[in-house]
C-alpha cells in the first residue's frame, strides 16, 4: 500500500541517523520485471565489516522520481507489499525506498532501488479512429494499438505505416491520413514481425464553399471562442458531417514573445495579445476570420492587514468562521510539534488575537473543520505517543473557552490526516486507506456509521471535500472519487456511500479536490491539486530547510459525470500546489513557497490559466521571526467577508485584502 508524501516524510525525517553502521544492498542494481508479474525484491543489510545482519523491519515504497530536483510522486504502476513482493501494473522505471527500522543498537538505514517494469512480447496491431467516409481534401488520424501477450498497450511503439495508393491516400509517422483524390488504398501496419491491414475509401469531397463565424472579433486573454462553419455544395444546398480543420495564424503585440493561441477542434484561447486569423478548410476550400485579443488585464494589488504569529512551531491547516455570537474567528493547527491548535479573534483582521488553544496528545494537528452552526470544532490526530491517533472532537460555541467534548480512536489508529464535517457527520481519513464516516449529532457520543474505500490493492487517499451531498476524495494514483453520500444522484447516504463516478488526472499526484460550478457558462469542475516533494525532502533529518516542491491545478470538466475531461491548467512556475478554496468564481490557492495566489476562473476554461494572465494577484509572507524566517510557505487559503486569511506553515496565521477592480479603457466589441 502506498502512503501519503507527507506520512512517508514523517516516517523518514524521524530518522535520526542515516546508515552509520548498516548498509542496505540489492540483490541487483535494476530488478526488471515483465509488465502484470510479481517478483520479491530482495535487500539485505550489513554491517561496515561485510557481514549480514539478520532481523530488523524492511519497510517498501514505490515511487517515481521526476525532473531534475527529483521532485518524488508514488507510483501508480508499481505496488509493493511490507515484505517486499512488487507487483508490476504498468511499464516504467520506478524507485523503491527500502528502510530498515533496525535491531537495538544498530542504525535505520535506507537505500532507493531501482525497478524497470517492461512490456512482454508484442503479440496485436491494430488501427482504428477513421471517419467514415473519408473525403478527399481532408485529414483523418487513425489511433494505433500494438498490445503485448498480457494485454497491455505498447507505449510508443515503433509502427511503419504504408499507402498501396499514394495518389488517394499518404499516412505519415504520426499516423495522419491525408486523402488526395478519390479512390481505394490499404495501408499497412508493420511492428517486428506483426503486421495490420485497413482497407480505406476516399470519396469526392462535395463542399463548394465554406463560411466561418464566431460571436465576437475582439476578446481578452484566457477567453475562450467558439467558431461555426456553414458549408454547402454547387448547388447551394447545406452539408454537414464534413471534418473541417481550424488552424490559427497570428502575431502578438508584445514585441519578442512569439504567437500563443491554440484552437483544439473549434474552440480558440489566446496567451498573448495580438491578432490572429482562424481558418477553417475542407477540400481545399477555406474561409478565414480575424480575432483581436487584448490583455486580461485583471491584476490588483494586495495590502497586508493582519499577522497571528506563530514562531515556535509549523502551522498546518486552518478554518474561518462566524460564531454564534456574530463575531468571526479561525483555528489554526500545527505540524510536527506537540499537538497544539489556537484559536483566534479574527473580527478585526487588522488586529488577529490569540483567544484559546487545547494540546492533545499528538505530533501534528494537520487539519482542523468547524460545523455548519458553528458550535463543534474537529481536529484531526498523528503521531500520538499511545498509537491510538482519531479524532477530537471540541465546543467552541465561545471559542475564547474551548471545551473538549470528545476522543474518537476507533478505526482511526493508523492516524488521520485530514477530514471534514458535513450535516453532522465527519468523514475522517483512516491510516491513507479510506475515509471512516462518524456521526456527531451528540458530540459527547460520536459513534460510526459507514466508511468509504477504494476497491483495489494500491489503494491510497488524502483528502476529502464534500459539496451537495457528494463527497470528492483525492486518491493520488487513482485519481478523483466522486461519491454520493447524501445527494442521491446514486442513492447513496453516509451508511452506504455509492461511488459515482471517477477522474484520473495527469501526474498522478492528486492531493486536494474542490468542486466549481460554474453559473456563467453552466459548467461543472473538479479542481484536482498535485503535491509532489523533492527527494531532498525526504532525505532531510528536519523540515527547517527551504525545499521547492512540484505540482498544480488541474481543472476537470465533470458536466457529463460519466465522461470526466481535463481540459485546463494553472501552474506557477518553480512552486507547488497545495489547499486552494473557490467562492465567486474567485479561487484562492495556497501555493507553498508561491505563496497566495488569486485567480480568475470565470467564462469558459481551456489551456494554461497562468500564462493567460488570469492571475490577479499574488502574495508572498515574509516573517523575519517566523519558525523559519522568511520562508513563504502557503499552506492554505479561505476567503471570509471580504478578506482573505491563510496560514503559512513557517509563520501562522495571516489576513490580506485585495484591492477593488479599476475601470478599464479596453471594452470587448461583439458582432
Amino acid at each position: 500500500m502506498r502512503n501519503l508524501t507527507l506520512l512517508l516524510f514523517a516516517v523518514v525525517t524521524s530518522i535520526t541517523a542515516l546508515a552509520q553502521n548498516v548498509i542496505l544492498k540489492p540483490e541487483s542494481d535494476i530488478t526488471v520485471i515483465p509488465v502484470n508479474e510479481k517478483k520479491q525484491l530482495v535487500v539485505k543489510a550489513f554491517d561496515n565489516d561485510g557481514n549480514e545482519l539478520k532481523g530488523g523491519d524492511f519497510r517498501y515504497f514505490a515511487v517515481q522520481l521526476k525532473g531534475v530536483a527529483k521532485n518524488m510522486i508514488f507510483s501508480k504502476g508499481l505496488d509493493v507489499d511490507s515484505v517486499g513482493m512488487a507487483d508490476a501494473t504498468a511499464v516504467g522505471e520506478y524507485d523503491v525506498m527500502v528502510i530498515r527500522v533496525p535491531e537495538k543498537g544498530e542504525d535505520f538505514a535506507r537505500i532507493m532501488h531501482k525497478v524497470r517494469v517492461v512490456n512482454q512480447e508484442v503479440a496485436e496491431i491494430s488501427a482504428t479512429g477513421h471517419p467514415d467516409p473519408i473525403y478527399a481534401g481532408t485529414i483523418a488520424t487513425l489511433n494505433v494499438v500494438v498490445k503485448d501477450k498480457s494485454g497491455t498497450v505498447v507505449e510508443n511503439p515503433e509502427v511503419a505505416a504504408i499507402s498501396s495508393n499514394s495518389e488517394v491516400l499518404e499516412v505519415d509517422n504520426l499516423y495522419n491520413v491525408f486523402a488526395l483524390k478519390p479512390g481505394k488504398a490499404t495501408v499497412t501496419f508493420k511492428t517486428g514481425e506483426l503486421i495490420s491491414k485497413l482497407e480505406l475509401e476516399v470519396l469526392d469531397n462535395p463542399v463548394a464553399d465554406i463560411k466561418i463565424e464566431v460571436d465576437q472579433t475582439t476578446a481578452r486573454t484566457g477567453d475562450v471562442l467558439s467558431f461555426y462553419c456553414s458549408l454547402t455544395d454547387k448547388a447551394g444546398k447545406k452539408i454537414s458531417d464534413i471534418p473541417i480543420q481550424y488552424t490559427v495564424q497570428g502575431v502578438a503585440s508584445e514585441p519578442g514573445s512569439g504567437s500563443a493561441a491554440t484552437i483544439l477542434g473549434n474552440r480558440f484561447v489566446a496567451e498573448k495579445a495580438g491578432t490572429y486569423v482562424v481558418t477553417a478548410s475542407t477540400g481545399g476550400i477555406s474561409s478565414s476570420k480575424a480575432i483581436k485579443v487584448v490583455d486580461r488585464g485583471i491584476a490588483r494589488e494586495v495590502n497586508l492587514k493582519g499577522h497571528g504569529s506563530v514562531s515556535d512551531q509549523h502551522t498546518s491547516d486552518l478554518w474561518v468562521w462566524e460564531g454564534i455570537d456574530g463575531k468571526d474567528y479561525a483555528v489554526t493547527g500545527t505540524w510536527g510539534s506537540n499537538g497544539k491548535a489556537y484559536f483566534w479573534d479574527v473580527t478585526d483582521p487588522t488586529s488577529i488575537t490569540k483567544i484559546d488553544s487545547v494540546q492533545v496528545d499528538a505530533r501534528t494537528v494537520n487539519d482542523v473543520k468547524i460545523s455548519e452552526d458553528g458550535r463543534t470544532c474537529v481536529i484531526s490526530r498523528e503521531g500520538a505517543s499511545n498509537r491510538k491517533n482519531g479524532i477530537i472532537i471540541i465546543d467552541v460555541s465561545n471559542p475564547r473557552d474551548v471545551k473538549i467534548l470528545a476522543e474518537y480512536t476507533d478505526r482511526l489508529t493508523g492516524g488521520v490526516h485530514n477530514l471534514f464535517i458535513y450535516k453532522n457527520h465527519v468523514y475522517a481519513l483512516s491510516n491513507s486507506e479510506r475515509y471512516e464516516i462518524i456521526n456527531i449529532e451528540n458530540p459527547k457520543k460520536p459513534k460510526r456509521v459507514g466508511q468509504f474505500v477504494l476497491e483495489n490493492s494500491a489503494k491510497s487517499i488524502h483528502d476529502v471535500w464534500i459539496v451537495d451531498g457528494i463527497a470528492y476524495s483525492s486518491n493520488w494514483a487513482d485519481g478523483v472519487a466522486m461519491v454520493d453520500v447524501g445527494n442521491g444522484v446514486a442513492g447513496g447516504t453516509p451508511e452506504k456511500p455509492v461511488e459515482i463516478a471517477r477522474a484520473h488526472i495527469f501526474g498522478d499526484a492528486n492531493h486536494a479536490a474542490f468542486p466549481y460550478h460554474s453559473k456563467e457558462t453552466g459548467k461543472k469542475y473538479i479542481i484536482a491539486g498535485d503535491e509532489i516533494f523533492p527527494l531532498a525532502a525526504m532525505e532531510s533529518t528536519n523540515f527547517e530547510e527551504v525545499f521547492i516542491p512540484a505540482g498544480y491545478l488541474h481543472f476537470i470538466d465533470i458536466t457529463d459525470p460519466e465522461n470526466p475531461m481535463e481540459v485546463a491548467r494553472y501552474e506557477v512556475p518553480e512552486a507547488g500546489s497545495h489547499n486552494y478554496w473557490v467562492e465567486d468564481d474567485m479561487l484562492y490557492i495556497g501555493y507553498y513557497n508561491g505563496g497566495l495566489r488569486v485567480v480568475d476562473i470565470s467564462g469558459d476554461l481551456m489551456g494554461d490559466l497562468y500564462k493567460q494572465g488570469r492571475e490577479i494577484a499574488s502574495y508572498k509572507p515574509y516573517d523575519p521571526k517566523g519558525f523559519v524566517p522568511n520562508s513563504p510557505f502557503v499552506w492554505g487559503a479561505q476567503p471570509h467577508k471580504g478578506h482573505i486569511f491563510f496560514s503559512d506553515f513557517n509563520s501562522g496565521l495571516w489576513s490580506v485584502q485585495v484591492e477593488p477592480i479599476v475601470p478599464q479603457d479596453t471594452k470587448i466589441e461583439t458582432r
